[in-house]
């Protein structure tokens, strides 16, 4: 099975990856860790992925798309993987598409984890890190950053919603709960047995959304 995670930050993507890929007997894979292998292992592409990361500029989409693409042709994921932080843009999707298309693949499910506004503001904002013996806020973590974060994740990448929805790929999953319920959710939509189905914000989980 082929698998896009998408969430907002604070939405437990990184948690739920893990445990659904497990259950699915995939790969989970994640650009950071694309990136970090490629830069690491000083492929072609991660050295020309670090020369715009080191002039703080952003890499290029068809720099990204290549790795991602070269990670999905490798034997662990041929029979199927969840990607969680891509594709973060429309034009990276269709990108995603097209590379799927080459190596005679299409993606089965794209699953979105839905958490109110509100209640990201108040799990991110109230994450901590020990420094020197210290609990302390990260920047990133402050309640006016958490809201300019989501915002821009609005802008850029919530429209994919949208993209999904239109191909008859999204299933929205309603992600308050504990980690075990919003498993049970995700796999009920991904037609997994044993998993139960609930009603979720924009359609039934396990049923692409109206609109």
């Amino acid at each position: 099975m082929r698998v896009v995670l998408l969430g907002p930050p604070g939405a437990g993507k990184g948690t739920q990856a893990q445990i659904i890929a497990g259950q699915l007997g995939v790969p989970a894979i994640s650009t950071g860790d694309i990136f970090r292998a490629n830069v690491s292992g000083k492929t072609e592409l991660g050295l020309a992925a670090k020369s715009y990361m080191d002039a703080g500029d952003l890499v290029p989409d068809e720099v990204t798309v290549a790795m991602v693409k070269d990670r999905l042709a490798e034997a662990d994921a041929k029979a199927g993987f969840l990607l969680d932080g891509f594709p973060r843009t429309i034009a990276q999707a269709e990108q995603l598409r097209s590379s799927l298309h080459d190596l005679g693949h299409a993606l089965d499910r794209v699953l979105e984890l839905v958490v109110d506004e509100d209640e990201l503001v108040r799990r991110l904002s109230t994450r901590w890190v020990e420094v020197d013996g210290q609990r302390v806020q990260r920047e990133d973590d402050k309640p006016e950053t958490v809201r300019h974060r989501l915002q821009v994740y609005r802008e850029q990448t919530a429209p994919l919603s949208g993209f999904y929805d239109s191909e008859g790929l999204l299933a929205r999953i309603d992600a308050i709960g504990t980690v075990d319920e919003v498993t049970e959710r995700a796999l009920g939509a991904l037609g997994q047995d044993g998993a139960e189905g609930s009603e979720q914000p924009g359609g039934p989980t396990g049923q692409p959304s109206a609109g």
